[in-house]
């Protein structure tokens, strides 16, 4: 097998790898009416799971360059797809909400081990396209998850079943991962350079930046993966208690929304040259505040359908083009620092966020959720308004 040859399988398996990221993502959101409806839990103690499986991706994120170093990534890659597929496997069979809970563990430790050693890998041997890419495909696995877990539960009436088909698929990557592990080891042909028809802008000097912007643009991570995440974890919810959609439906609602996400990445992927990263953030920013606000407006159902589809769409650039403009922003020792500090703000966003939104549903009701979503949406606006005149 050629060098070539050897680096497109390897680069089919990596995208592979985040589409079986973004696999369980959904699970939650999709399927806890049915679980807190089983296990008589009340809405708020999804909160609990989400909280405890993000801490666990985050330290596993740290962790995963010691490992990385120490065993390679395409062992670090199988075992831990092997530990996802176990959790969502013991997620099918729990007896109880503490079982589900303790599942929310390897589920973290696993999924966050993946996103860290496979991003530096392709950040090290890929081209920026194939970077756009990839967050592409965990948006496939992410948007995936939902209909099988809505084709499953609707032919078995199970929310178990659902999840023990997502097990078993895991379960069928991770062999593959295994069985091409070989594929890691073999050299690499140097990537063409993206050809951009904008021009970076020359790094600053660290004298003339302000102290606050270093903790601003880690703030605007925490804004928008809380707003992202409460949405798509709440859609569900919010779509058959307040909607009166069924559980299948909604599911096939909360699969519009990570496919928008989706879409509109590999489309970011393809056109990124044509702006830049800051146009790309506020319209981005415009389109999802559209999109919010109509899917938290009383309208009949599938327009908020569309509101939420189209709230996906504008959270498909913001990520990665704050991510991205991060380099350009800062000094290149400063930026270092930060997108490790933007990351840990992002999975505090991720996890904090959407568990106080649902707080805020207990104690108001599901109709105050995507208001809530919206604020953290003009949070995030103004805030990268007052970056972008100090930076």
């Amino acid at each position: 097998m050629s060098r070539v040859q050897n680096s497109t399988g390897l680069l089919l398996l990596i995208y592979l790898c985040f589409i079986s990221l973004g696999l369980p993502d959904g699970v939650l959101g999709a399927a806890w009416p049915a679980i807190r409806a089983d296990l008589g839990q009340p809405l708020a103690a999804v909160g609990l799971m989400t909280l405890t499986m993000t801490l666990c991706a985050g330290l596993s994120s740290l962790c995963a360059a010691a490992l990385t170093r120490r065993w390679g990534t395409g062992p670090i890659v199988v075992v831990s797809g092997g530990m996802t597929a176990l959790a969502l496997l013991g997620f099918a069979f729990a007896p109880s909400f503490g079982w589900l809970l303790l599942m929310t563990v390897p589920l973290g430790c696993g999924a966050g081990a993946v996103d860290a050693s496979v991003n530096h890998f392709v950040a090290k041997h890929y081209s920026a396209r194939h970077m756009n890419w990839l967050h592409g495909s965990w948006g496939i696995g992410a948007s995936t998850g939902p209909v099988v877990m809505g084709a499953v539960m609707l032919k078995t009436g199970q929310w178990s079943s659902g999840v023990l088909s997502l097990g078993l698929i895991q379960l069928l990557i991770t062999a593959l991962l295994w069985f091409y592990l070989a594929l890691w080891q073999q050299p690499i042909p140097k990537p063409k350079i993206d050809q951009q028809a904008l021009q970076p802008t020359p790094h600053p000097s660290p004298l003339s930046i302000p102290a606050r912007a270093a903790w601003l643009a880690p703030l605007c991570f925490l804004l928008y993966v809380g707003a992202e995440a409460g949405a798509g974890l709440w859609a569900v919810s919010i779509l058959v208690q307040e909607r009166g959609l069924s559980l299948v439906q909604a599911g096939m609602g909360l699969s519009l929304y990570f496919g928008a996400i989706t879409l509109g990445r590999f489309g970011v992927g393809l056109f990124a040259h044509r702006m830049h990263n800051r146009q790309w953030v506020k319209v981005g920013l415009g389109l999802a505040l559209m999109g919010a606000t109509v899917f938290a407006l009383p309208l009949p159902s599938f327009v908020g359908l569309m509101g939420l589809a189209l709230m996906g769409l504008g959270c498909a650039p913001i990520f990665p083009s704050m991510m991205h403009e991060t380099t350009e922003r800062f000094p290149a020792e400063m930026a270092r620092t930060l997108v490790s500090r933007q990351m840990v703000f992002s999975y505090a966003g991720g996890s904090l966020l959407p568990a106080g939104l649902g707080v805020l549903a207990s104690w108001a009701g599901l109709s105050w959720v995507m208001p809530g979503v919206i604020l953290l949406l003009l949070g995030l606006w103004l805030t990268t308004q007052r970056l972008d005149l100090i930076t």
